[in-house]
């Protein structure tokens, strides 16, 4: 008999380098386009905030002294007059774009510091200690704890616009629930994702909402009433969908996407059988000195408006501080070349999610950037696809406003920065088509979020991912039925918001 041919998704490398020769593909007939740019200001908690972004009616083709549309296509190899634009230069150009301060080179670092820093907690036998007595507490009711642990994670989305900050819970939360006959789905559900479902409907998000309310002239964090019940509704979403997937994967384990990927983990657990490991006064230390970083992380982030390079070195201090704890007392046996040989690994778990980001980022510098101000392809499509959204009636407008959000956030990742780009051009779309400027932020919300929990260009998802153990494409497998259940929901939402007129 013929063994049957089953379809094997590609690497997540792979699938990055075909969409560099789709967006190279792109730069031999889409012309360039450019947009000026002026200061707007907006008051935020008080305090008075600047942003620059484009002028939706300033968007003018590049031309050549003949006066003929310019194209750019993209060669084999970028030199250094054409800024590195080259389909075969992508992987490092794309990861040496930017600053410490978010873009690919902050992120790369990012990653990398906090799985060395959880590599250090892990060596410890702390967490997996830890695990082992939630369970026994637990006492058959674990699944309480998915939605117990979704609302948390999406109130941290909603109210200070929690991202990076899941990655290092990953850790902790996969290995739990797989001990506890789930996988690493749930795990990833219940912290990353959770928190882009408080992203994408929060009511007071600084970073996304407040950016987005601010460009388009409406009064920021308004229209609490009706992003209130958004929220609850999408958490409740997340909630049910998590638990009836963690539910059927408990009765057949191997339905589960990720179940090769996690018999690491399920080796490991049982290796203690039924007996419970010991949980001694260093593991509780390092457990607490993890749970001390969290709360430091948020009140750094909510009071002192710490961003990615002071988060990474928080958890780096944790990390250092697991490791002196795990010497003095002797935790797995732990030695002082233990502490920087556990880094070394853990940050190696992560290293395949940092190159995804550098090689992910080549997509944008192969459309030629996101400067409003240069000529760009990705500008081009921004301007042809809103001009296309004029001629549909209001409730079709907006919709289409939605779903552009959705695929725009595969290029432009960063909340904040698809705000900056694109609702400057969408608030006055609004008002031509006779949509409230209200709902088209509703609508970026959506779009820019929820799509942030499968697009293979986003730093954080492959972080969460590799976290994991987890292949983008098993992942993607798994997310493309609740991908269908939100994206419904979210039309359904924008759709309420037109009828009612939300201002």
């Amino acid at each position: 008999m013929e063994k049957k041919k089953h379809f094997q998704m590609p690497h997540t490398y792979v699938i990055i380098f075909g969409v560099i020769l789709l967006a190279a593909v792109l730069t031999m007939f889409v012309p360039l386009g450019k947009y000026e740019t002026h200061e707007i200001t907006y008051m935020m908690n008080g305090e008075e905030k600047t942003r620059t972004v484009l002028d939706p009616e300033s968007f003018q083709f590049v031309l050549d002294d003949e006066g003929n549309k310019i194209t750019k296509i993209a060669p084999l190899f970028g030199t250094e007059d054409f800024g590195g634009q080259g389909i075969l230069n992508y992987v490092y150009e794309g990861m040496t774009v930017g600053d410490k301060n978010g873009t690919a080179v902050g992120i790369i670092a990012f990653i990398l510091v906090v799985g060395g820093a959880f590599g250090i907690v892990l060596r410890t036998g702390a967490v997996e200690s830890g695990i082992m007595r939630v369970i026994d507490l637990t006492n058959g009711k674990e699944i309480v704890l998915i939605p117990v642990l979704i609302v948390l994670f999406s109130l941290g989305g909603a109210v200070f616009g929690m991202g990076e900050e899941a990655i290092p819970f990953v850790m902790i939360l996969v290995p739990m629930f797989i001990a506890m006959g789930y996988d690493a789905v749930v795990g990833i559900m219940c912290s990353y994702v959770a928190t882009q479902i408080g992203f994408g409907s929060s009511w007071q998000n600084p970073f996304g909402l407040a950016v987005a309310q601010g460009v388009a002239g409406v009064p920021v964090m308004s229209g609490a009433w009706f992003r209130i019940p958004m929220w609850i509704l999408f958490t409740t979403i997340a909630s049910v969908f998590t638990m009836r997937y963690a539910m059927k994967i408990k009765k057949n384990p191997q339905l589960s996407v990720a179940y090769e990927s996690d018999e690491a983990y399920r080796t490991e657990f049982s290796k203690n059988g039924r007996e419970l490991p010991p949980f001694t006064l260093g593991h509780k230390l390092v457990l607490a000195t993890i749970a001390a970083c969290m709360v430091w992380t948020i009140w750094g982030v909510v009071a002192k408006g710490y961003y990615i390079p002071e988060i990474a070195s928080q958890f780096f201090v944790m990390g250092l501080a697991a490791g002196i704890i795990g010497i003095v007392f002797r935790l797995n046996d732990m030695k002082l070349n233990d502490i920087p040989k556990a880094f070394d690994r853990g940050a190696a778990d992560l290293l395949g999610a940092a190159m995804c980001v550098g090689m992910a980022q080549g997509i944008i510098i192969i459309l030629g950037g996101t400067s409003a101000t240069e000529g760009t392809v990705l500008n081009t499509i921004l301007h042809e696809i809103s001009e296309g959204m004029k001629h549909f009636p209001p409730v079709v407008s907006a919709w289409l406003m939605y779903v552009f959000q959705s695929v725009f956030n595969f290029f432009v990742v960063s909340g904040s920065g698809q705000a900056a780009l694109t609702m400057p051009i969408m608030a006055p779309l609004a008002d031509l088509v006779g949509v409230e400027r209200q709902v088209a932020v509703v609508a970026y919300q959506l779009g820019d979020a929820f799509t942030n929990f499968i697009v293979p260009t986003s730093g954080c998802l492959l972080g969460a991912l590799a976290a994991a153990r987890l292949d983008w494409g098993k992942w993607a497998k798994f997310q493309i039925k609740f991908q269908a259940v939100l994206f419904a929901c979210a039309s359904v939402t924008v759709f309420l918001a037109v009828i009612i007129g939300l201002s």
